[in-house]
């Protein structure tokens, strides 16, 4: 598979600092995870929280996309809220990481734990629940 130019990603202001912190928080443990959203969030355009598209993927979004051939809907939590059973998916998983920032009809690659690489591309955003 060849690799994909990776899309524009937009983030919230607000996302954007909790997110800096938990990746720094988790860089001793899990350096590879915590190198890979620094590098997200380094390319995203950062904006006012109340500027973000509602079809823009941010923490608490639920999400539709198809990857692997098979259409998935999770919601991207922080990681003491993730429970795969209910659909909620870490913001530190590979693909918890790629989602964050795309918007509606967008793709991106990423590459699962076991070293695959993978694309996925969004087809449906739902905002957070206030």
């Amino acid at each position: 598979m060849k690799k994909m130019k990776k899309p524009p990603l937009t983030i919230g202001a607000t996302d954007l600092a909790r997110l800096t912190v938990l990746a720094e928080q988790v860089e001793g443990r899990s350096p590879e995870i915590a190198q890979e959203l620094l590098a997200e969030l380094d390319r995203a355009k950062a904006t006012p929280d109340n500027a973000v598209a509602e079809a823009v993927v941010r923490m608490g979004s639920t999400v539709t996309f198809t990857t692997g051939g098979e259409t998935r809907t999770v919601t991207l939590v922080f990681p003491g809220e993730a429970d795969i059973a209910a659909g909620k998916v870490s913001i530190l998983t590979p693909i918890g990481t790629a989602l964050l920032g795309l918007s509606v009809g967008q793709s991106m690659s990423w590459t699962a734990r076991d070293g695959r690489a993978h694309e996925l591309s969004v087809l449906d955003v739902r905002k957070p629940m206030a």
